[in-house]
């Protein structure tokens, strides 16, 4: 080693101690606030099914269906990926793993419906219904890794319904064995943060009736109407309402139809992709950045039906929508229809395969000090371990063909994917 420089201060300690001092309250806050992704699996899509025709056997029936779908409309590799416009080397990978999926895990994420999609006669019944059925799958291991009820919202007119059908709901699945870990509940047309701070105090008093933990409940925030973008006062209504969750709130999903409507775009313009949307999604995207809280993107109601020529316009309709979400970093989305699901896993298995070996390489010279042709920073490499991590968790990706890329078992990605709060050198193990 060389000389050492000599090394001079000019500050007294006690000017960064008073500085430290002085910032103490928006160290807290910023860890209160913006603790940023929590790390566990997020599905890839939500399907809906109404509470009045949800069975025991749906989630397989779903997979069935989609199944159907492709050994009628698509039933080779080849004849899929001319559909989508699949390139030749990835057409036999996706298609294969688009059918695996559909066999073993065909709904990532499943919400019983007692909102727009409900047209039964007996709410409690169909509540209690459901939460016996979801506890059965659980116990049984049919479940969709994540499931649970979507409840009227809180506004006046339907605010009691709602509140009972929480209660009906969760009740029942305490009865029936208790909450399952992949619960999900998902409250809609939010346009208030007050309605969101009704509604943990509605889980607050579950949560005390039950000698639960407190914030054992979590929920999803739908965001359907133009006032919980931008409020009265011109601010974003949305991070209010992820402030008024009080730490529970898990995600702002995009409620296309209802948000377009209530702009007054017309039904034929009523689309993911419409300009109204991105804003809104944009919104919610910044609004929920670091805090914790998932975006997802919302749904198309043109469905995969008919004759082949119509169901393949649908699918490359559905896959194009999806890859776009994806590329905006919204990583979730919703299915309607059995259908669906095929575009959904292929566009998501050729999102992340296209992306695998570059990323993968990226993030080992990262780790390794290795350089290359792109340098990358510390936030750079979170967002590549992450990529690596999502496309892993829904099967694009094999844990081993991502460990001999990049050298790094699951431990590895998870500490670059999420770091310590000012702490993004990680290194690979």
């Amino acid at each position: 080693m060389g000389q050492q420089e000599k090394v001079s201060t000019s500050l007294a300690g006690a000017v960064s101690e008073g500085i430290s001092a002085s910032l103490a309250a928006v160290d807290a806050e910023l860890d209160r606030r913006y603790p940023g992704d929590p790390g566990t699996r997020q599905p890839v899509h939500t399907v809906y099914v109404p509470g009045n025709v949800f069975e025991a056997g749906t989630i397989r029936s779903w997979g069935d269906q989609a199944l159907a779908a492709l050994d009628e409309h698509a039933p080779d590799a080849a004849s899929f990926a001319a559909v989508l416009g699949l390139s030749d080397d990835l057409a036999q990978d996706v298609y294969d793993r688009v059918v695996a999926k559909l066999r073993r895990e065909p709904i990532e994420d499943l919400r019983v419906d007692f909102e727009d999609g409900y047209a039964g006669q007996d709410e409690d019944q169909d509540a209690a219904r459901a939460a016996r059925l979801i506890s059965e799958a659980y116990r049984k291991g049919t479940a969709a890794p994540y499931m649970g009820i979507r409840m009227k919202c809180m506004e006046s007119a339907v605010r009691d319904r709602g509140i009972r059908t929480t209660d009906v709901f969760l009740t029942g699945l305490l009865e029936n064995g208790g909450l399952p870990d992949g619960l999900v509940l998902t409250l809609p047309k939010v346009t208030y943060p007050e309605q969101v701070s009704a509604f943990v105090r509605l889980l607050e008093a579950f949560e005390k009736a039950h000698g639960l933990d407190a914030g054992r409940l979590g929920f999803e925030i739908q965001i359907e109407t133009s006032q919980s973008i931008l409020a009265s006062d011109g601010t974003a209504a949305v991070a209010r309402m992820i402030g008024a969750a009080e730490g529970r709130a898990t995600g702002l999903h995009y409620g296309t139809f209802d948000y377009s409507a209530c702009l007054g775009v017309s039904a034929a313009y009523q689309a993911s992709d419409h300009p109204a949307a991105d804003h809104a999604k944009a919104i919610m995207q910044v609004a929920a950045a670091g805090t914790g809280v998932r975006v997802s993107d919302g749904s198309t109601n043109i469905l995969p039906v008919g004759s082949t020529e119509h169901v393949h316009e649908a699918w490359r309709l559905h896959y194009g929508l999806t890859r776009r979400a994806l590329a905006r970093a919204y990583y979730q989305g919703w299915d309607m229809h059995p259908g669906h699901i095929p575009t959904r896993y292929a566009a998501v298995f050729a999102f992340y395969r296209e992306g695998f070996e570059a990323a993968a390489k990226r993030l080992s010279a990262y780790a390794n000090h290795a350089g290359g042709d792109v340098m990358d920073e510390p936030a750079t490499a979170k967002a590549l371990s992450s990529y690596l991590l999502r496309g892993i968790d829904c099967g694009a990706l094999d844990t081993a063909e991502v460990d001999a890329l990049t050298g790094m078992n699951r431990a590895a990605l998870d500490r670059f994917a999420a770091p310590r709060r000012g702490d993004l050198t990680a290194s690979a193990e």
